[in-house]
């Protein structure tokens, strides 16, 4: 199935041509940043199934897991796109709310649950990590 996203203003276009490898509700720091306070919702994909149209600006940091990583958004209206790791060069995350249409896709795991406030919701029916899976 071919999936299609963008920035809020439109400036930043992609054609997703694969299936979520992943979908997870993710609680780091970095991600409760992204998310305003929230988990950020993403998928993993094949970095090679995304075409992307337009220039995104992106920000490099160093993760907790010693991963450098590479946020892309939005240079315009701001909008949080993608995330790429350098210790996973094949896959990246898209943020879930810049897909056009979102149907069929649901969290099945919650990763960085031991960084998540106390006032977190974490779904019991949902697989749990502390950290980042392996």
């Amino acid at each position: 199935m071919t999936r299609t996203g963008g920035c809020r203003c439109g400036a930043i276009r992609y054609t997703l041509d694969a299936e979520p490898l992943a979908t997870r509700l993710c609680w780091c720091r970095d991600c409760q940043y992204w998310a305003l306070g929230n988990a950020a919702v993403n998928i993993m994909v094949p970095r090679a199934a995304v075409t992307v149209s337009g220039t995104p600006r992106a920000w490099e940091s160093q993760a907790r897991s010693g991963n450098r990583m590479r946020r892309s958004f939005c240079a315009g209206c701001g909008t949080q796109l993608f995330s790429e790791s350098s210790g996973n060069p094949l896959n990246m995350v898209i943020r879930v709310g810049t897909l056009d249409d979102a149907t069929g896709i649901a969290p099945t795991a919650v990763i960085w649950t031991r960084s998540a406030p106390a006032w977190a919701h974490i779904d019991p029916a949902l697989q749990a990590f502390p950290g980042q899976p392996g």
